[in-house]
């Protein structure tokens, strides 16, 4: 866990940002040492099991929390999920605030077990606490979005899980920087206002439903937009892992972008349920290895 720490995360306030958005703002003393990277940086989330307010883990130590934590009855196990740090700031008293962005889908996965992290997020209030791994140096490598100086057009896609990523990344480009994004969200009033460079190009494809057709209609948008000429454009990509997979392999192979220079990664899987991804993600690991989904 070089370069990463435990923290605590005590809940100051939270926001509706759309019909889909819920913005949690977390405090604590603890913060002070917390450094994020900005753009797409990562954390990792314990939080509690419904019956239980905050969360508790058996072990915070470095070699044995893993260990320990798996170790915890699954009744009583804290959920761990990875979420994008939306912001950092220091507020007016000097603590520490950090901004985190959670979808409220009721049932992403399609098979009615609903999400863990939408339940909490839903019913969080101000006093209540979690546990974090976080970054303690701004330069690690939970931040995957990785431009290259010299590039002169950014794209990128999200839906709405990878939403709050791509808002953070488009609000730390450079004012002048080129942009064409597209943004697939399920209702129309998940449209947020987004700071973004002048001039930047944003699709937003309003999704009704979770069924079958998703990707072709994402397909069908990306194919029908005109892209500026560039000559090392960088493109990020971030969602379903099915949809994911399909904008890369359009951008490559039917844009001809240098397959070096997209970023892609797969937030989550439909049909496929957050235990069941954690599941295959921790198959054939030792109990006392740390996953790589960790941090």
């Amino acid at each position: 866990m070089a370069d990463f720490a435990f923290f605590e995360l005590d809940v100051v306030r939270t926001l509706r940002l759309g019909h889909s958005f819920l913005r949690v703002t977390f405090g604590g003393e603890s913060l002070a040492g917390f450094r994020s990277g900005g753009f797409d940086q990562s954390l990792s989330l314990f939080l509690p099991p419904a019956h239980r307010k905050d969360t508790v883990l058996p072990s915070t130590d470095e070699d044995t929390w893993f260990a320990a934590w798996r170790g915890v009855p699954d009744e009583e196990r804290p959920v761990m999920r990875s979420y994008t740090v939306r912001e950092q700031r220091t507020a007016d008293d000097g603590s520490v605030e950090v901004d985190i962005d959670f979808v409220l889908h009721e049932d992403a996965s399609g098979d009615g077990t609903g999400s863990p992290a939408a339940h909490w997020a839903g019913r969080a209030e101000p006093g209540m606490r979690i546990l974090a791994i976080g970054p303690t140096v701004a330069e690690n490598k939970s931040v995957r979005f990785q431009r290259p100086a010299d590039a002169d057009l950014t794209l990128l896609f999200a839906d709405e899980t990878a939403l709050p990523a791509a808002a953070a990344v488009l609000e730390r480009l450079p004012r002048d920087a080129r942009v064409v994004a597209w943004f697939e969200v399920p209702h129309a009033d998940d449209r947020l206002e987004l700071a973004a460079p002048a001039g930047a190009d944003i699709t937003w494809i309003v999704r009704e439903d979770t069924g079958a057709g998703r990707t072709e209609r994402v397909l069908d948008v990306l194919r029908a937009a005109e892209l500026p000429p560039a000559e090392a454009p960088y493109a990020w990509i971030a969602g379903e892992a099915g949809t994911v997979r399909a904008v890369r392999r359009h951008l490559v192979q039917e844009r001809s972008i240098d397959r070096r220079s997209v970023r892609f990664t797969g937030y989550w899987r439909l049909g496929a349920s957050e235990e069941q991804l954690l599941a295959e993600a921790y198959a054939g690991r030792a109990p006392s290895e740390e996953p790589d989904s960790a941090l």
